[in-house]
């Protein structure tokens, strides 16, 4: 048995919907963080496995896949820094708890 682009995109999908379940579901804001970039992560194995099987001798896929990396660990950065900052303030990283616009 060989893996096929519907394995990858099986993978892919099951990996999007825990991270996006995981995203609406929970309260803690760096477990929140932690399911957007298992989001991140499942559209990189999308990409790679299209740039795969539709354009093998390309890199395309796997520049855009670079590319989000990067911008992943830039978002992971600034929001970990946010997420520090209102634990300072506030107390505690419970997404329900923070409301700094509603003053």
């Amino acid at each position: 048995m060989s893996v096929g682009l519907e394995h990858y995109l099986a993978l892919s999908a099951v990996l999007f919907a825990i991270g996006l379940y995981g995203a609406l579901a929970k309260r803690n804001m760096i477990a929140i963080l932690l399911c957007i970039e298992i989001m991140l992560n499942a559209v990189n194995i999308a990409m790679v496995a299209f740039s795969r099987y539709i354009a093998p001798v390309e890199l395309t896929g796997q520049v855009f896949v670079i590319f989000i990396m990067a911008v992943a660990a830039a978002e992971a950065a600034v929001g970990l820094a946010i997420i520090i900052a209102l634990y300072r303030q506030r107390g505690t990283v419970d997404s329900t708890e923070i409301n700094l616009m509603k003053r």
